[in-house]
């Protein structure tokens, strides 16, 4: 089980035990707004979700690295955060990131805490090379994440996707191993 710590946070494997927080954050339409495609409406279809999350952390050719985000002092559920492999390499995996946290813990720096830390473990323990992520122009707190973490913006992309009856720009951001690691020095 992958159990990692920040000043505030713990950040580790899903568990069935997860569900109350799970489906508070999976059925939250504010929460979900950008990803309306595992927007649950039962707490049916959000267990189904965690018992898969949970189930790929115990897979021998584990894809998929989500995990639950927890306040450290209270064991309060946050959110989530991770990332799928995309793809093995000889410089090591290539991996599309992704985060999203409750309503009420917004703007509290939970998320640029609990990504640095994944990135940490990302290139440090689990031979990951490139981390890419993005999320829609209009998520600018979303892309501050990105940018307060040293991420660099590689493309932006306009009328990219359909999205609540529009259409939507999209940025990309990206972060080679070697560029983390001259970020630390």
């Amino acid at each position: 089980m992958i159990h990692l710590t920040t000043e505030r946070l713990i950040i580790r494997d899903p568990l069935l035990t997860d569900i109350d927080g799970w489906h508070l954050l999976l059925s939250d339409a504010e929460t979900m707004y950008y990803l309306q495609d595992i927007l649950t409406h039962s707490v049916e279809a959000s267990r189904q979700n965690l018992e898969i999350a949970v189930e790929e952390t115990e897979s021998a050719t584990r894809e998929k690295y989500f995990f639950t985000i927890e306040n450290k002092i209270t064991g309060t559920f946050i959110g989530s955060i991770g990332y799928t492999v995309n793809q093995v390499t000889p410089f090591g995996k290539l991996v599309e990131l992704g985060y999203f946290i409750l309503p009420n813990f917004h703007g509290r720096g939970y998320i640029t805490e609990a990504l640095n830390e994944v990135m940490r473990f990302a290139f440090v323990e689990n031979d990951v090379y490139r981390i890419s992520t993005g999320c829609l122009t209009e998520n600018q707190a979303s892309e501050r994440v990105m940018q307060k973490c040293g991420l660099i913006k590689e493309a932006e992309h306009k009328f990219f996707t359909w999205h609540d009856g529009q259409m939507k720009g999209r940025v990309e951001y990206r972060l080679l191993r070697d560029e983390w690691q001259a970020k630390l020095k």
